[in-house]
């Protein structure tokens, strides 16, 4: 391409060196869909004829069948997809493919492949949550009126529905799909026509292949057009807190399906025993994922220290820009996919969880607003109730098994009314405040995110 300017060809090494033809390849149908779409705005505009243009195009679409059907002759002396692509046209249509280029650089043509690129893998990633979220939606919808311990510090806390924890992470992973739904606006941004750094002096319409490959924008300066890769960095960081949710998920599979928990049962399609233990089914799968969220998080890194001393414009450390998306895609699109087949097949044990109960007396709240209800300073029934709370630890006894002459002890503002308050089932049916772990709250909740569900399913996303 260059041999005007240079007398000598690359040193083999060097070729092998600076080749990306493997990394392009994930991007290859990207790259001949902007280059038809290019092709048809040069017609547009008069600089292509519009029978080059229907040769161009012609070429391009038989291009774009061959690398869908695996049938392209890639060469890796031609060191990138768009040498490649451009020499293979070439080859279909004769000289006038070489007319492709004209008004465009490889620097905005990458910078599009690569935009195009990440806005269809995030889109799957929106497919992937939903898919998640409506899964989690559903096994809550089973559960509401099991109730489970919930922890603060990993420590019994209080009762509440196993809905409501599953619901927690619906709610989690709804953020992560808004998040990237956020970011697109800035993904599908064209910079075509930005050329390699100053713009063109073809008079080209940018706006015409904004609307081609179903962009929202085009670039506004040429210099950050080529040299911005905000797009990516964005991504990755949702890729990043979608893969920090799932592995904080993970962690609770792993230590709820342990026998000492026994809150769930893995089904056998995502656990694997032990070459030795014959009785261990081991959480693998929820440990592999929550081991992943480390590289997509390095992928981060990585990019954010690739980028921090470029300067303006285009520079050739860019190329790395590619392998810590293209990981951190297979990692998230992967893992919203398992995720949402081992919750579909995860057993809970409602006994185990009811019995968890009994242990680390999380009715004692329950205690301290009902002493508030008697009129009770709650500084003071907090006092009163962890008084109690010592009393019964040291007799062996949960507060619901005390009698009312040993609560009277402590105030004499508490009667038999009591025993319905320190109820579990109660204490969780009674926190109806919107978002609360109530039963009707609960309802209210799965009724939103099913609202929520059938809105993007009908449009309601870029």
């Amino acid at each position: 391409m260059w041999k005007g300017r240079f007398k000598e060809n690359l040193d083999e090494l060097v070729l092998d060196y600076t080749a990306s033809i493997d990394i392009d390849k994930y991007f290859a149908e990207q790259d001949v869909k902007g280059s038809i779409a290019h092709a048809k705005m040069l017609t547009k505009q008069g600089i292509l004829t519009a029978e080059e243009g229907e040769k161009i195009v012609a070429g391009l679409e038989k291009i774009l069948k061959e690398i869908k059907e695996g049938s392209f002759p890639w060469r890796k002396d031609l060191e990138d997809v768009h040498l490649n692509v451009e020499m293979r046209l070439t080859e279909l249509v004769g000289d006038v493919g070489k007319k492709l280029h004209t008004a465009r650089s490889r620097n905005d043509q990458v910078a599009l492949d690569f935009r195009m690129f990440v806005l269809d893998r995030i889109k799957i990633w929106q497919n992937g949550l939903i898919n998640l979220i409506n899964t989690l939606k559903s096994r809550a919808s089973e559960h509401i009126e099991v109730i489970m311990p919930g922890y603060t510090h990993l420590q019994p806390a209080q009762p509440v529905s196993l809905a409501q924890y599953l619901l927690a992470y619906a709610f989690m992973f709804k953020r992560d799909f808004e998040r990237i739904e956020d970011i697109k606006k800035r993904v599908a941004v064209s910079p075509l026509g930005a050329a390699a750094l100053a713009g063109t002096t073809h008079f080209i319409d940018p706006d015409f292949v904004k609307q081609e490959i179903g962009f929202l924008d085009v670039f506004s300066n040429s210099m950050d057009a080529v040299s911005d890769r905000d797009f990516v960095l964005e991504a990755l960081f949702c890729g990043s807190v979608i893969m920090v949710h799932l592995s904080r998920l993970c962690e609770e599979i792993i230590i709820f399906s342990n026998p000492c928990f026994g809150f769930i049962l893995l089904p056998d399609e995502f656990a694997t025993g032990s070459s030795i233990m014959p009785q261990k089914k081991n959480p693998d799968v929820a440990e592999l994922m929550r081991g992943r969220s480390s590289k997509t998080i390095g992928n981060l890194v990585s990019l954010l220290t690739l980028i921090k001393s470029l300067p303006l414009a285009y520079n050739r450390d860019l190329q790395e820009d590619k392998p810590p998306f293209i990981d951190s895609d297979k990692i998230v699109s992967s893992s919203l996919v398992i995720m949402s087949r081992m919750m579909e097949k995860i057993e809970f044990d409602a006994k185990n969880m009811r019995k968890a109960l009994n242990k680390g007396f999380l009715n004692a709240t329950e205690l301290a607003d009902y002493l508030v209800t008697k009129g009770i300073p709650f500084r003071e029934s907090h006092y009163i109730t962890g008084k109690i709370v010592a009393y019964a630890e040291e007799n062996g006894k949960g507060l619901e098994e005390l009698t009312i002459d040993e609560f009277r002890r402590f105030s004499d503002k508490i009667d038999e009314d009591v025993y319905s308050v320190l109820d579990y089932k109660n204490a969780v049916k009674r926190r109806n405040i919107e978002g609360g772990t109530g039963f009707d709250s609960i309802k209210v909740q799965i009724k939103k995110i099913d609202a929520w569900i059938e809105d993007k399913k009908n449009g309601g996303s870029v």
